[in-house]
């Protein structure tokens, strides 16, 4: 008997980009481990909650809570945020090992949840490979809805330029390397699109799926300044923010 872990993408935010094989797994899980990373982000547990709410159709299957360790908080262009982030990851296996041998039995099958695309910047797989070497069991993934295929269907937009590359990086790449055609952007606390050159054309969004969602683009020039303002006023209200954007050179 082993166990058996599914890694299940649950979109960008609306419950409608779970697919039908997601569906599938929901409904195959006796247990979904759950981070609980404090009050402020309890939006997120919820929504987990009501996607297996909506498209479970047996009970029996429940929640395990489990406490994120503590990061350090270091800027990610510092030389110690590599070694902050392969900690905290470290930490993150040794509670996942323990609930999942204890929470899960030999024959069980659990879950945890992916927001957007488990591929994506998210640590779930590279987590659950560390918890492999002590812990029997075997996993797969489902991919899911990312917050690039989210930002583009709301915008209305291609991802790429014809016959062009298109790079997905951080805010901390942007800042070093630049800009040069288009890229996506994830993971910036610190709106890097302010160093482009005004006429960059950018497309903004955030909560991407949600009822909260918003949305902005132009040149960076022209509303470069508002989505700045927009983006501190939406996290001061939610306690939280996941924002991604799209930009595009004007040479």
């Amino acid at each position: 008997m082993t166990r058996r872990i599914h890694v299940i993408g649950i979109g960008a935010g609306d419950p409608d980009h779970v697919t039908a094989q997601a569906v599938a797994a929901l409904n195959d899980t006796h247990v979904f481990f759950a981070m609980d990373k404090g009050s402020e982000k309890d939006d997120l547990v919820v929504l987990r909650r009501h996607i297996c709410e909506r498209f479970i159709t047996a009970p029996g299957y429940r929640f395990v809570a489990l406490s994120d360790p503590p990061r350090a908080r270091t800027a990610s262009d510092s030389p110690a945020y590599r070694q902050a982030v392969a900690d905290w990851h470290a930490a993150r296996a040794r509670v996942w090992a323990e609930a999942i041998e204890t929470e899960l039995e030999p024959d069980g099958v659990g879950a945890f949840l992916a927001w957007g695309d488990p591929s994506l910047y998210d640590s779930t797989l590279r987590i659950l490979d560390a918890v492999a070497a002590h812990v029997d069991f075997s996993y797969d993934v489902i991919p899911g809805i990312s917050a690039i295929q989210a930002l583009t269907a709301r915008h209305r937009i291609p991802l790429n330029d014809v016959g062009e590359p298109v790079l997905i990086t951080t805010g901390r790449q942007l800042r070093e390397h630049g800009l040069s055609g288009s890229a996506v952007v994830m993971l910036d606390a610190d709106c890097s699109f302010r160093d482009c050159r005004p006429e960059t054309r950018i497309w903004w969004g955030a909560y991407l799926g949600t009822p909260d969602e918003l949305l902005m683009s132009g040149t960076v020039g022209e509303v470069g300044r508002r989505i700045v303002e927009l983006r501190a006023e939406a996290r001061a209200r939610h306690g939280w923010i996941m924002d991604t954007y799209l930009l595009r050179s004007a040479d």
